[in-house]
């Protein structure tokens, strides 16, 4: 295999917007196929790449012989199923997060990615952007000293009743949509796995659209705010015994603002490093691409996204109820 050729299961607006032209510009692979029923969704991918075969099932693509690898930005509740069925057709898989609606769902992929030989991985772009393997390196170097407590947010509003995110029946709501992220995040960036959490949630028609949660990590505290009825905002912030990490942009980069690490130690001056030219979702691509053609180990396995959907679970599970 010279490359790896891709196919879309179904036209979504995020995949149309993002996710396919990284498909077809990152290194080692195209934009091969698109399984949808619209041809008006169907034009908006041909302009990203013109030789386009569309299929008309989902199943159809997962039977054409020409594609290696298959992403897959359907409604949360049908990944896990449609994921373990790209694996059966003998077709790497890429899974827009969350992979799963609970942690232990995650074991059936890993049993089933490894019965196959195949790579399966859940599209957790942040930790291919430059900014946060360079936050994860200077927190591991001790340059703002141990950790004491790191915090996190990500907001925006979106009220619309017609948006998926906003339908408890297809695993929509602010946590599973966006909370993976300042989990997530904290997770990669230290290395550490959060013990007890305690959290509250405000809940629309069934579905989470603010929470709060605040956790113990071996070594260090965690609050976070993640919502969906707020004005924008993100930022990660690692406070240690010397000195400040902050992270000004850290999910949208070039989206919400330039990708930028801040970092204070004592009175000194901050010292800012730029991360403008990445693009994190080429960079996603680009690994998994890699992984396929060469075997190298994908930066992001199941077992960490795993990690991030226990600590959701936790959320969700001793949360108490906002008014």
């Amino acid at each position: 295999m010279s490359h790896v050729s891709w196919g879309v299961l179904g036209a979504a607006q995020f995949a149309r917007n993002f996710m396919a032209p990284a498909l077809h510009l990152a290194p080692g692979g195209k934009l091969a196929a698109l399984a949808t029923r619209s041809a008006d969704k169907a034009d908006g991918f041909r302009a990203i790449a013109p030789d386009l075969t569309v299929h008309d099932s989902y199943d159809a693509l997962l039977a054409d012989p020409a594609i290696d690898a298959v992403y897959i930005p359907l409604p949360n509740t049908m990944h896990v199923d449609w994921t373990l069925k790209t694996l059966a057709a003998g077709k790497h898989v890429l899974t827009e997060k969350p992979i799963s609606m609970q942690a232990e769902e995650i074991d059936q992929l890993i049993a089933a990615r490894d019965d196959s030989g195949l790579l399966a991985a859940e599209a957790y772009m942040i930790v291919h952007h430059p900014q946060w393997q360079f936050a994860r390196d200077q927190i591991k170097a001790g340059a703002i000293g141990d950790l004491v407590h790191v915090s996190g947010m990500f907001c925006f509003d979106n009220p619309d009743p017609d948006n998926i995110r906003n339908k408890a029946n297809t695993g929509g709501g602010a946590l599973r949509d966006i909370g993976c992220y300042v989990m997530g995040g904290a997770r990669f960036a230290t290395g550490k796995e959060p013990g007890e959490i305690r959290s509250a949630i405000r809940w629309e028609n069934g579905y989470d659209v603010f929470s709060q949660i605040d956790a113990q990590f071996p070594g260090f505290t965690y609050h976070a705010v993640v919502s969906t009825r707020l004005s924008p905002a993100q930022e990660m912030v690692f406070y240690g015994r010397s000195g400040t990490l902050r992270l000004t942009t850290p999910f949208n980069a070039q989206v919400f603002g330039e990708a930028k690490v801040e970092v204070q130690r004592g009175g000194a001056e901050t010292q800012v490093h730029r991360f403008g030219g990445a693009r994190q979702y080429e960079l996603q691509v680009a690994a998994f691409n890699a992984s396929v053609l060469t075997g190298a180990a994908y930066p992001c396995p199941l077992e960490f996204s795993k990690g991030t959907q226990a600590a959701i679970d936790q959320v969700f599970a001793n949360a108490r109820t906002l008014d």
